[in-house]
């Protein structure tokens, strides 16, 4: 009875968060906008997270660099939480604040876009990203939740998922991401990519 209770109630937490999602409509669609152009000008997406935020950059990063729903060119996108030699270096050698940071610096140039996905959007190794995007010319998103933290401030542009509950932030999280990929995809099949 208990779990079907859990259950029940984070359902219902979920509808009425997913009622008020609509109004984000403009801003992920300039998210996947911004995107598109960054690869349509030979640039690539850049996306950063911890713990489940990182299982969502690995996740959409796999769903440009390979496909969503439609076969098209590749897009060159790729989730800094796979190379754990550069996780664990950097975290050692530097500090966890750096691991990201380091990476875009190695990896990010003038022209690209990070996406940096926060639940609190106060995590510092996610601030510490951003700052160093911001200083060689990338273009920075955030994806976070009600609050925004510090990285409401320091993006370019930022989604904010309006919860407190980081479950339910996630959650929305992933109809976001799937979102940006679906409207790329189309994006790169009607207009193309050199």
């Amino acid at each position: 009875m208990q779990k079907k209770t859990v259950f029940i109630k984070n359902l219902a937490e979920y509808k009425a968060l997913i009622d008020k999602l609509d109004l984000l409509d403009e801003r992920v669609y300039k998210a996947a906008e911004l995107i598109t152009e960054t690869f349509r000008s030979g640039g690539k997406l850049i996306i950063c997270g911890n713990g489940g935020s990182a299982a969502d950059a690995q996740h959409m990063a796999a769903e440009l660099s390979g496909r969503y729903l439609k076969d098209r060119k590749a897009l060159d996108a790729v989730a800094l939480s796979c190379n754990s030699s550069a996780i664990t270096a950097i975290a050692n050698d530097y500090s966890f604040g750096h691991v990201f940071a380091r990476q875009v610096e190695a990896h990010g140039k003038k022209g690209d876009v990070l996406l940096a996905i926060s639940t609190s959007g106060n995590s510092l190794n996610i601030i510490n990203a951003v700052s160093t995007a911001r200083e060689n010319g990338l273009a920075t998103i955030g994806l976070t939740g009600l609050v925004g933290g510090k990285m409401r401030e320091m993006t370019d542009l930022v989604i904010s998922v309006p919860s407190s509950s980081t479950p339910r932030i996630q959650e929305a999280h992933l109809l976001i991401e799937h979102s940006i990929c679906e409207i790329i995809e189309n994006m790169v099949c009607e207009g193309g990519i050199e």
